[in-house]
């Protein structure tokens, strides 16, 4: 069984921050609606429902780049498609997230490891980021997703611009965007999913397909991590 804390997925309101340094990415665009709760974290910061072989599923390595996004093609449940444009990976987590999220991911034994991958559909209409921070200590990971759910806008990753090579254009202001994040044994999994070519709104659309995009991660990720991979 996937030990999986929660997932949520909905739209945002990012408002201007001072964000600093930001080597990674472009802010990310505005939209319209939020409508997401605090998930609790369990006892001692562990997940609800965390298998009594938790200590030997944290001696595994870190999930690594290929193993978290291993396809540069992916085929979701619903039939629809998605191609891998860019796939980036540091040991400094504070790059590309937000301040508010920086200085989280830095508390306890800290972040080990975000990797970032850039999907977009057949048609190439949408972009879809997700990134995957990875954890020593579960109860870091649980004390950053409970976070960025309570505050998705203060605790966010932000997305990826394309690279030239991927022939994408990078979104404009205003174009709608979406949000969500889930955790697994150590890790917090975020995505984002914006129209690249500046649509406002078509929100329940975009939720639907970055929906799919995270929960294919969630799932990888997970499996990996329960020694299942």
């Amino acid at each position: 069984m996937a030990l999986v804390a929660a997932v949520a997925v909905g739209t945002l309101l990012i408002a201007d921050e001072d964000d600093g340094d930001r080597t990674t990415s472009a802010p990310p665009a505005t939209t319209t609606a939020s409508g997401l709760a605090a998930v609790p974290s369990g006892d001692a910061g562990l997940p609800s429902g965390a298998p009594s072989a938790l200590p030997s599923l944290l001696a595994r390595p870190i999930v690594r780049p290929e193993q978290a996004f291993p396809s540069t093609s992916v085929r979701l449940p619903d039939g629809s498609r998605y191609a891998r444009v860019d796939l980036s990976t540091t040991v400094d987590c504070a790059r590309g997230a937000s301040p508010a999220l920086a200085r989280l991911v830095e508390q306890g034994e800290g972040c080990s490891r975000s990797t970032a991958a850039l999907f977009t559909d057949t048609e190439r209409r949408s972009q879809v980021t997700v990134t995957v921070l990875s954890f020593e200590r579960v109860e870091d990971a649980s004390r950053v997703f409970t976070m960025a759910s309570a505050d998705p806008v203060r605790y966010r990753v932000d997305p990826l611009d394309p690279p030239p090579r991927a022939g994408l254009p990078t979104v404009p202001p205003g174009s709608a965007t979406v949000s969500g994040r889930a955790m697994t044994v150590r890790s917090v999994v975020f995505a984002n999913g914006r129209w690249g070519g500046g649509t406002k709104t078509g929100e329940a659309e975009l939720a639907s397909r970055t929906e799919g995009l995270l929960r294919r991660a969630d799932d990888t990720v997970t499996a990996y991590e329960e020694g299942r991979n």
